[in-house]
């Protein structure tokens, strides 16, 4: 049976990237084994009040950290960010990592990717873009020169003259059986914020037989850690209640005005139907168990608000992390 890796998520919506670096450093002196990072230009609401560069923030926490896996959750490759540049930021933080690095991909949300003013396609464009993305990026990092010329990218004469000597794993976000059927054969490892069990096997059939037993399966998990249950309830609303309309919902909305109109109705005992608030560690394990049972190989916790991080933290390393590997070794994650 494969072990289970327990991630933290350094949530830049919520944290000053200053912050960011000392919340990871921490992580990993707590007994985490992944530390996964987001990747927007804007909060989804204004209280939470953070967007710093994500890329900036990875480097910085290479050099504070040792042992942890790191990975982007998620980066999208096709309208902020070109491709090829894409490529070349992930193998430098690879590099500086020495092999630590996963690039996690995904088709994005107009709320960060509006900005360059490209406007905002519809999903299958979207998905074919990624695609594109997907070909341009593996190309670079089996260090071809590379000359390209698709519907949505061109890239001319392109080569990445620093890359690590293991190639950076690529995961990509899905949701269902459309997107594992696109995304499979072009990535490593699955991503996904459901514990959906059907994913797993519907990504390994899209992929080479021979390929299928190294997938992982990378879930997140949000959890607002608190003494006090209200207090944690409160800001699990405030700050997260976001998350209600669904990723189909989500990926539409452009500002944070929209997302507090979007949320305006949902209530905070909603939201704690959703998110274990307080400080009961069973109630994270109840949680976290559904992603087990899934078969998730990897699952990152996000702790709900930028300044409660240090309580969680303490918590994780004596009591949450060894009660969900406990849980986890019950469940066999390894694909069907």
């Amino acid at each position: 049976m494969s072990e289970v890796r327990i991630g933290y998520t350094c949530m830049s919506e919520q944290s000053d990237p200053r912050w960011l670096v000392r919340d990871a450093a921490a992580a990993e002196e707590a007994g985490f084994d992944l530390v996964v990072f987001s990747d927007h230009y804007s909060p989804w609401l204004t209280s939470q009040g953070h967007a710093p560069y994500a890329w900036s923030v990875l480097g910085a926490v290479t050099q504070v950290t040792s042992r942890v896996e790191l990975m982007s959750f998620v980066t999208c490759p096709t309208m902020r960010y070109h491709p090829a540049v894409v490529a070349q930021k992930a193998a430098t933080v690879g590099l500086l990592s020495e092999g630590r690095f996963t690039l996690g991909l995904g088709s994005g949300e107009n709320l960060n990717e509006h900005v360059v003013g490209q406007g905002w396609p519809a999903l299958e464009e979207r998905h074919d873009m990624l695609v594109e993305a997907l070909e341009i990026i593996s190309s670079l990092f089996d260090g071809d020169l590379l000359s390209y010329a698709g519907e949505h990218f061109r890239v001319d004469s392109a080569r990445l003259w620093d890359r690590p000597p293991q190639r950076v794993p690529i995961a990509v976000g899905v949701s269902g059986e459309k997107s594992c059927s696109r995304f499979a054969p072009l990535a490593d490892h699955l991503i996904a914020v459901e514990p959906d069990p059907s994913l797993g096997p519907t990504w390994d059939a899209a992929r080479d037989p021979a390929q299928a037993a190294t997938s992982r399966r990378i879930g997140q998990m949000p959890v607002s850690w608190d003494a006090d249950r209200d207090a944690a309830v409160q800001r699990a609303h405030e700050q997260f209640r976001w998350f209600a309309g669904g990723w189909k919902v989500n990926a539409d909305l452009p500002t944070t005005a929209g997302f507090s109109g979007a949320s305006q109705f949902v209530r905070p005992e909603d939201v704690a139907q959703q998110i274990p608030c307080g400080n009961a560690v069973d109630a994270v394990v109840e949680a976290a168990s559904a992603y087990f049972e899934a078969g998730f190989t990897d699952l990152a916790l996000v702790q709900v608000g930028g300044e409660h991080q240090e309580d969680f933290l303490r918590a994780a390393q004596s009591e949450i992390v060894p009660a969900l590997r406990e849980a986890a070794a019950s469940q066999d994650p390894s694909p069907s």
